[in-house]
């Protein structure tokens, strides 16, 4: 009985691990292909047709994205394929076993085998059996006659199991090296299209380089209409951060009309005391939240995306004294991706710039905030949920389809691609 045990519990854990390849295997393909389908989408963004400073900026960073987003799939294959080659090694090794634990048993049927060939009649059988000194030496050796029966008829039973067990590891072996083969194929292809890439953005670096003067007066003027932009994000986040302050009795004092200077002083004064902003009991739950899902975020716009604009100050990769400096990030979709809420919350601002729209989300203490949109389809005190529809993103009449895209924790500014989905 404890045989039997043993081996069904084998049995199960072979079978087991059939499964968990099977999946596993699966479940790499599955991430394989959705990660080339979105990399196939993001190349099928446009390209500046412009030959001007601008036009060629738009399009390096559009590239600089794009062999970002390519190296990410190289480094997810590399590490892909020695999760299957770990796999390989992991079936092997059971394969080996079973394969010497087949061997034993084989050598033990045989062994039975010729037993029973040598005691084979039944006379012999009842020979053993009346030999008996006594009765109970009798009812032992019938015991055991039947007994011996049953245990060979199991070994065959089990000889037969055990190789069906091998031929489904030598299975699992194989599509596993299938897997990696296809894998390898996979790596050498998009190392391939990285090169070509690399090729293209040498060249164009090898353009802009001639002209260092009118990037720096393109890039100074992108960096004067952005402060503009963050001054007014700043001064509604501001607003939010004094209203949520008065709601809770943070703030105190009789309501009074006041100059102009005594208001920029009270936005001051309200930016200084951060540490103490409350907020209601709801909303923490919703920051708790909020704070559970860093990195699992949905990228804000629909579609194919390439992220152009990095968050921070970061010089920009080829060329010489050219630094951008970035409260958020920016997002290349194609003409008409809409820009959508990142995670339930409420719209606590809209505001026009340049003619667009733009739109702040709260989400407990953080707010997500939505810039460079042609048309919007929220107002103030919507309630949103997650994934719902903000507006449609601005196309530029060179054709370029950007969302810029800020997370704060009220005053204080968020690296964006920390918190959304690495995909």
């Amino acid at each position: 009985m404890k045989s039997w045990f043993c081996f069904l519990f084998f049995f199960f854990c072979i079978q087991f691990g059939t499964a968990q390849t099977t999946h596993k295997i699966q479940e790499l393909e599955q991430q394989h292909a959705e990660l080339k389908k979105q990399i196939s989408e993001s190349e099928t963004l446009l390209q500046s047709t412009k030959k001007d400073v601008k036009g060629q900026l738009d399009n390096l960073a559009l590239l600089l994205g794009q062999i970002e987003k390519r190296k990410k799939y190289l480094a997810t294959i590399s590490k892909d394929v020695q999760i299957v080659q770990m796999e390989i090694a992991r079936v092997q090794k059971e394969l080996s076993s079973l394969n010497s634990d087949l061997k034993m048993k084989k050598e033990r049927y045989a062994k039975s085998l010729r037993y029973m060939s040598r005691h084979r009649t039944i006379q012999e059988k009842l020979m053993f059996i009346f030999s008996a000194e006594n009765l109970n030496q009798m009812y032992r050796r019938m015991r055991y006659v039947r007994q011996y029966a049953d245990f060979q008829h199991r070994q065959g039973i089990e000889l037969k199991r055990r190789q069906k067990q091998i031929e489904e590891k030598q299975q699992q072996l194989i599509a596993s090296k299938e897997a990696k083969e296809n894998i390898l194929h996979q790596e050498e292809l998009e190392k391939a299209k990285l090169e070509s890439q690399e090729k293209e953005r040498k060249k164009l670096l090898a353009t802009l380089q001639k002209k260092q003067r009118s990037i720096q007066n393109a890039i100074n003027e992108k960096r004067r209409t952005a402060e503009q932009l963050d001054k007014q994000i700043d001064r509604l986040i501001a607003m939010e951060i004094e209203m949520s302050h008065k709601k809770n009795n943070v703030v105190s004092g009789k309501s009074s009309e006041k100059s102009v200077e005594e208001k920029d002083r009270q936005v001051k004064d309200v930016k200084m005391s951060m540490e103490r902003y409350k907020i209601d009991s709801s909303g923490h739950k919703l920051s708790g939240v909020f704070e559970q899902n860093k990195g699992r975020l949905p990228i804000p716009i629909t579609g194919p995306y390439a992220i152009i604009g990095h968050y921070g100050k970061y010089q920009v990769s080829g060329l010489k004294n050219v630094r951008l400096d970035n409260k958020g990030i920016d997002i290349k979709g194609k003409d008409g991706a809409q820009a959508r809420a990142i995670f339930d919350g409420e719209v606590s601002a809209v505001f026009q710039y340049n003619g667009l729209s733009n739109v702040l989300v709260r989400h407990g203490s953080y707010i997500s905030v939505y810039c460079n949109l042609q048309s919007i389809v929220v107002k103030k005190g919507d309630r949103l949920k997650t994934g719902e529809h903000i507006g449609e993103v601005h196309t530029d009449k060179d054709g370029n389809t950007v969302l810029h895209f800020q997370l704060r924790k009220e005053a204080s500014k968020l690296n964006p691609e920390l918190w959304l989905r690495n995909n």
